[in-house]
């Protein structure tokens, strides 16, 4: 059968599940096509042979991180934005011109691809598209109508997209079901949503099989836009660089690997994929902005964490795991450092309750449960 993935560039935790569910699917014997923009079309330009580019639809972003403002502006308006990547100043087209470009670019190819199923990873574009032409979709989101955050001025936006969501086939999270689901204060209320029959929390799609570990060091993966990454930067080092503790803090840029010492941290521009393992696995903690995918990272370390949220979505995924006792929530560098000594403080009660978050969380295998989702509606 032939299936159209395509996957929203707003972060990278997207594309990071499309890869493995696109290449289980391909190995089962089906035709792959692929649709994302920026980094994401970058990577999947690396794992598949049928990959397009489309328009990415980004937040108003600087060095201080995502400005709500400015961002709620841009919804309607262009505004001028300096391009650090490039170091120049541009015009930022506004979202609605964003999401009209992509809306056509995802339709350009569409008759020669022909899908029998289109699977959409956070890209309500996508599942507009689907509606229009009839297409059986599939939603993966750990995201849906979220009370975290979000301004009031985005509400009816939220109303808006909601639609699209409510035809499809399939919801598929990536998460826990409840009561330890993650990303529940993102996902919403399914009953009043009108949802429940049709959304599946399947676990995530990465591996939580229990991996032991050491305590050597504190690990601080960074990632996010060039602008997220320069606000976390800022935020961590003031007070890493004082701790008596190895540190260890990737800055998420990709490329050449550059490394160097600032006090007792280490700073390296890029980890590896096995550096980033062994980093995490000797971790006593972590410290990250509360990506969905960087939790399940923690939960399979079954390391706690100091989430420094950048936008919404995090912040309350952090929520969430503070409540689970997982976690503890900081905002600016003053917050981070009274964080750090309390994670010290009372580590083992961190550590029984990630214990007990990873095993549950090993009972599920959502890759697995995903494609045969998938293969159920092409039956």
């Amino acid at each position: 059968m032939r299936l159209l993935l395509s996957c929203s560039e707003l972060g990278l935790g997207h594309v990071s599940r499309i890869i493995p569910l696109g290449k289980r699917l391909e190995k089962k014997g089906h035709e792959m096509f692929f649709y994302s923009g920026g980094k994401a079309y970058e990577m999947l330009q690396k794992e598949f042979s049928h990959v397009y580019k489309c328009q990415p639809i980004s937040w108003y972003e600087n060095a201080h991180g995502i400005i709500t403002s400015a961002s709620l502006i841009n919804m309607l308006f262009p505004l001028p934005l300096f391009n650090m990547e490039q170091n120049r100043f541009e015009m930022k087209k506004s979202n609605a011109m964003e999401t009209i470009h992509r809306y056509y670019d995802l339709r350009e190819n569409l008759h020669d691809i022909a899908p029998d199923i289109l699977i959409a990873d956070g890209d309500i574009n996508a599942l507009r598209l689907a509606q229009r032409w009839k297409i059986p979709s599939v939603y993966i989101a750990n995201m849906i109508r979220p009370s975290y955050g979000f301004s009031a001025f985005l509400s009816p936006g939220e109303r808006l997209v909601e639609r699209y969501v409510k035809n499809c086939s399939k919801i598929i999270i990536p998460d826990n079901p409840p009561p330890y689901t993650v990303s529940e204060y993102n996902v919403g209320n399914l009953d009043n949503l009108g949802l429940k029959e049709k959304v599946e929390y399947v676990g995530s799609f990465v591996d939580t099989a229990a991996v032991e570990g050491s305590q050597e060091h504190i690990f601080a993966p960074i990632s996010g836009p060039v602008g997220t990454r320069a606000k976390l930067t800022k935020t961590l080092l003031p007070v890493l660089e004082k701790r008596k503790t190895k540190c260890i803090i990737s800055l998420g840029t990709p490329g050449k690997k550059v490394s160097t010492k600032i006090g007792n941290c280490e700073l390296h521009t890029w980890l590896s994929h096995q550096e980033r393992q062994e980093a995490m696995k000797k971790a006593k903690f972590v410290i990250f902005s509360g990506g969905h995918a960087t939790c399940f990272e923690t939960i399979k370390y079954a390391k706690p964490s100091i989430c420094i949220p950048t936008q919404p979505e995090q912040l309350g995924n952090a929520a969430k795991l503070q409540d689970l006792n997982c976690s503890i929530t900081a905002k600016n560098s003053k917050q981070l450092e009274k964080a750090v000594e309390k994670m010290e403080n009372e580590k083992e009660a961190y550590n029984q309750s990630m214990v007990a978050l990873n095993k549950f969380s090993n009972r599920f295998r959502g890759l697995d449960r995903a494609v045969s989702i998938v293969e159920t509606l092409l039956d």
